[in-house]
């Protein structure tokens, strides 16, 4: 074989396990179990987090609050075992959440899109459904719909990760004993095709059903609790802290975590918890800095939750990780990034609440006031106006942008004032951070596979690998 021949091969070859999810990787995980046998499982995602994410918000909490993030803590203070994992899906080398999330769920790399069901159909036992078999108390809180990809992922098997009118019946029957988040529409009436009152029948089948906060704090545990506070996700946390209604009436990533281990941790054969800030990755898709940053911060307060119970409880590993980077923002170099990145301390809303609040029929003057008010930056009238054109034509895509609406525009002009900037507006297939805490903890590698983490938790907790 020529020189050149056998290297266009070797490539090809190479080209070819990448494509199809890095099949080049084993299984790094031990098969025998941990020194010591984990009761509870917690498992924290930051749906969409790049590492840039998880440095600017413990940079801004520095800033404004002269103390490293929770996460950042447990490193320096070197509490955890820490590892890269390779995201890819069996379709692609940049996941989606569907397939990210099977892959812990399930233990098997699916295409992009579906849930637990391998190109050939074959369906693989989500891990919720092992550990509930197992005897444990499971369940799945999250800052965007219960029903959507990343909860779901851990739940239940479909094809069609969009489906998620069908996931929220898929769910009744496995009565899972937490699952709260947003998505209302699911579940209700007036907004499902079928016209079904999916609340009603939750609630005849004993659940517990919880609409606002209050509803929340007072359930006993006694029954499923299914937690339903928001059509579609739940307001950007900057967004909340602006809106007293909201406050009292939605909860936050660490009260629903709080709440969840409250009612599970009664278990005597333990419980496993999946928790998820989901909206970081709507952020990420968006270019919304303060979205991004803040909502980061918010799932570093569970975070604190999570180990807080861990350290106390001694017989709970909790897992602390996202399913793929998104848009690769970061902290750029100039003489005023200091400066500038401390603007977003002073930051009252996102850019989500600015531009939903804009029509055509806004002066551009109306426009930079707006701006102005919710973070304190001011744009020329020649670049509001640029930004109010965009309203004519409502001619931006991307994911979770329903309207059209012109945030990448924004984002860019946002950069002169913060200093952070964005490689895209979509997942990437960067290798991601994840930590470990407590019993287990030390069957992580330095650098493993998605899938390794199914077979992780199972070992950790002595429950049999049957799929």
């Amino acid at each position: 074989m020529q020189r050149r021949d056998f290297f266009r091969n070797g490539s090809l070859a190479l080209l070819g396990t990448t494509l199809t999810g890095h099949p080049i990787l084993g299984n790094t995980i031990d098969s025998k179990p941990g020194k010591q046998q984990a009761h509870n499982i917690i498992f924290l995602v930051s749906d969409g987090m790049s590492t840039g994410t998880l440095n600017m918000a413990s940079l801004l909490k520095q800033r404004k609050e002269g103390s490293q993030s929770h996460w950042m803590k447990l490193y320096e203070e070197k509490k955890v075992v820490k590892a890269l994992m390779d995201t890819a899906s069996a379709s692609s080398m940049v996941t989606d959440s569907a397939a990210g999330s099977s892959s812990w769920g399930g233990g098997v790399r699916v295409n992009n899109g579906s849930l637990n069901v391998s190109p050939d159909g074959t369906k693989h036992t989500p891990i919720l459904q092992k550990f509930k078999a197992a005897g444990k108390s499971v369940g799945c809180v999250t800052t965007v719909p219960i029903t959507h990809a990343t909860p779901a992922g851990f739940c239940i098997n479909n094809n069609k990760r969009g489906d998620q009118a069908e996931i929220a019946t898929q769910y009744l029957p496995l009565r899972f004993d937490v699952m709260m988040g947003g998505g209302l529409e699911y579940f209700t009436a007036d907004k499902r095709k079928d016209k079904q009152d999916l609340l009603s029948v939750y609630r005849q089948q004993s659940y517990e059903v919880a609409l606002t906060r209050e509803e929340m704090m007072k359930a006993d545990g006694k029954k499923p609790l299914l937690g339903v506070f928001h059509e579609d996700g739940l307001p950007y946390a900057l967004d909340r802290l602006q809106n007293k209604d909201h406050i009292n009436t939605i909860p936050t990533l660490a009260e629903m975590t709080a709440k969840a281990i409250e009612v599970m941790s009664s278990n005597k054969k333990g419980f496993v918890l999946q928790v998820e800030s989901g909206k970081v990755d709507w952020a990420a898709h968006a270019n919304d800095v303060g979205a991004l940053l803040y909502d980061q911060l918010q799932f570093d307060d569970a975070v604190k939750v999570a180990i807080d119970f861990a350290e106390k409880d001694r017989n709970t590993l909790v897992i602390i990780t996202t399913d793929h980077g998104n848009a690769n923002p970061g902290l750029f170099y100039g003489d005023k990034a200091n400066s500038n990145f401390d603007h977003i301390q002073h930051f009252k809303h996102t850019n989500d609440w600015i531009l939903n609040g804009i029509n055509k029929n806004f002066t551009t003057q109306q426009v930079i006031e707006r701006i102005e008010y919710a973070q304190g930056i001011v744009l020329q009238q020649q670049e509001a106006g640029e930004l109010l054109k965009h309203y004519s034509a409502l001619d931006e895509s991307g994911l979770y942008n329903p309207r059209k609406l012109p945030f990448k525009y924004l984002a860019q002009l946002q950069q002169s004032f913060t200093s952070v900037g964005w490689g895209s507006m979509d997942h990437s297939a960067d290798y991601v951070e994840l930590a470990a805490y407590g019993p287990g903890s030390e069957l992580l590698k330095p650098f493993l596979k998605n899938t390794d983490l199914h077979y992780l938790m199972l070992n950790a907790t002595g429950v049999k690998h049957n799929n």
